[in-house]
């Protein structure tokens, strides 16, 4: 996936400026997407260029005017082909689990806090998609507004994220426990549990 993609669909709910894509990336792209502002904004005036996107200036007298910008009938098309495309599956690429890999030759503290550090993010992530999913639900229960509320893509995606970041936190919390366990096990001169 490229991140015109990324930009596209988010852009399929309405029209957005820079600014607020970002924040769309920050909040509820975040989970599969990762895109730092300067990055979106070169990649919107290539959409653009491309005719995928289309912008207008829009002239704010209290602040500086601001561009923003909408799916184009050939974006949405572009999203057609991509989504006719066989997904690749995603893979890992994480400096933790490179550190868990070396724990029995480096300082497992160093690798511990690390752990308890990404817990405390995960933790804060998951509290960030329930207010998302609520507020995207509204005033409907879930399992109604999956049945037959929209936009029903958001909220899977969200879904989604929310679950990969209950996991990590489980994970995070149980390894950085047996690590912490082992050590005093070892440090008692007993045997690891």
């Amino acid at each position: 996936m490229a991140l015109r993609h990324a930009v596209l669909a988010a852009l399929l709910d309405g029209e957005h400026s820079g600014y607020q894509l970002a924040k769309i990336f920050d909040v509820s792209v975040s989970n599969f997407w990762h895109a730092v502002p300067q990055q979106l904004y070169t990649e919107l005036s290539r959409l653009e260029t491309a005719g995928l996107i289309s912008g207008r200036q829009v002239i704010q007298h209290d602040r500086p005017n601001k561009r923003v910008y909408t799916a184009t009938r050939a974006g949405v098309d572009e999203l057609e082909r991509f989504a006719a495309v066989p997904a690749k599956p995603g893979i890992i690429r994480e400096n933790l689990l490179v550190m868990v890999q070396a724990v029995d030759h480096i300082s497992a503290d160093a690798v511990i806090a690390q752990l308890e550090e990404r817990a405390r993010t995960s933790a804060a992530k998951i509290e960030v998609f329930e207010r998302t999913l609520e507020h995207l639900r509204g005033g409907l229960d879930e399992r109604t507004f999956l049945r037959s509320a929209a936009p029903i893509g958001p909220y899977l995606t969200c879904l989604r994220g929310r679950r990969f970041e209950q996991e990590n936190h489980e994970w995070f919390t149980s390894t950085a426990r047996l690590l912490r366990a082992r050590a005093g096990a070892h440090a008692e001169g007993g045997e690891a549990p």
